[in-house]
């Protein structure tokens, strides 16, 4: 999704140059989604070109686009701590210092860029842009540069091979007959409420955002793991289901000056019906997280709720259980959940599938 963003910014760019135009910044927040399709909305970002000039949003394109692809392409690093510790990014001197320098663009975007922010620091940018109109700078080098960038970014690549989630859709302890009764669940849920928001907690592969999908008017489908929800985004057509890499049990935060500048997840919107399949054991039991804390987080929301709540004997939460002692985690057992379940939603209905159980729910009054 980043190197999509990315590309389309500079696009962007290079059909600003040709109507005498340039893009005065270069966030990726100021590309926003609309199922899998990148939509640029900051048009106050355009501004009309000034001879000599260089693109005055490159610094911020490598600090929030490049270095962070080039970290996950070249090192194999997960650049959303990054981007999520801070609002401006990687800076030349730290992607200097993370990068190797033998591979494509290092030198020419990182080192040397990070040199020349040290040379120029003290005498300031009207230095810089002195030296360049001396040098010709235009539009015709502007363009190409855009293009070189084009060229990098279309080759950076994100690899990230198996994962214990990327092959969960095939080896979880459904059989399909199982898997049939549990979509139908999740799709008669959603049918009674058409053309709302529904979030898929713990979303995988994203095979109940899709049944979701059927009647809701969006679906944002959330899961931590980054290959599994890469591979979503990749699998999806349409305007439908937004993927989101981010971990129920830290989520990203409020960002920028006084926390209002990057709202946290909770003040963008607030979901219809929220979907917490195969997820109360991961949360719960790797967590760390109480289950009444969770269901109390969950009735927080105020929508319906469909959750699944695998059994302390089921295979996973066996699997997720063998690393702690007996007597780790004493709250995680069906009667406690239905009763601090039942003490903050109305359950609507059942449905037990092996050693799990499916329950809809609207908040109590």
């Amino acid at each position: 999704m980043l190197k999509d963003a990315a590309l389309l910014q500079l696009a962007l760019g290079r059909e600003a140059l040709r109507h005498d135009l340039t893009l005065k910044d270069a966030s990726p927040y100021n590309v926003q989604w609309r199922g899998v399709e990148p939509v640029f909305i900051d048009v106050g970002s355009f501004e009309r070109l000034r001879p000599g000039e260089p693109w005055a949003g490159y610094r911020q394109f490598c600090m929030l686009y490049l270095y962070p692809l080039m970290l996950q392409a070249y090192r194999g690093v997960p650049y959303h701590a990054w981007l999520r510790g801070s609002i401006d990014g990687i800076a030349p001197a730290e992607a200097t210092a993370l990068l190797p320098r033998r591979r494509r663009g290092v030198l020419s975007h990182v080192v040397l860029h990070a040199r020349l922010e040290a040379r120029y620091a003290e005498a300031g940018g009207r230095e810089v842009k002195r030296e360049l109109k001396t040098a010709g700078f235009g539009k015709q080098l502007l363009d190409a540069n855009l293009r070189k960038l084009e060229k990098l970014v279309g080759g950076l690549e994100y690899r990230p091979g198996r994962t214990a989630w990327t092959e969960y859709g095939a080896t979880n302890t459904y059989s399909g007959e199982e898997a049939g009764r549990k979509a139908r669940f999740v799709r008669a849920a959603a049918s009674r409420r058409p053309g709302g928001v529904t979030w898929d907690l713990g979303c995988n592969d994203g095979t109940y955002s899709r049944v979701a999908a059927e009647h809701a008017g969006y679906v944002l489908a959330i899961d931590a793991d980054h290959a599994t929800v890469d591979g979503l985004y990749r699998a999806l057509d349409g305007r439908s289901v937004l993927p989101l890499v981010m971990s129920v049990t830290d989520p990203s935060p409020d960002l920028g000056w006084r926390g209002r500048e990057r709202a946290s997840l909770e003040r963008r919107g607030t979901p219809d019906l929220v979907l917490a399949l195969a997820l109360v054991h991961h949360v719960a039991i790797s967590g760390n997280v109480p289950v009444a804390e969770f269901l109390a987080w969950l009735r927080s929301l105020d929508c319906a709720l469909v959750i699944e709540f695998p059994d302390r004997e089921d295979p996973m939460v066996q699997r997720l259980l063998s690393g702690k002692t007996e007597t780790a985690n004493p709250d995680y057992d069906r009667a406690t959940f239905e009763r601090a379940l039942g003490d903050r939603f109305e359950v609507e209905r059942t449905e037990r599938l092996g050693t799990r159980t499916l329950y809809e729910a609207h908040p109590r009054a």
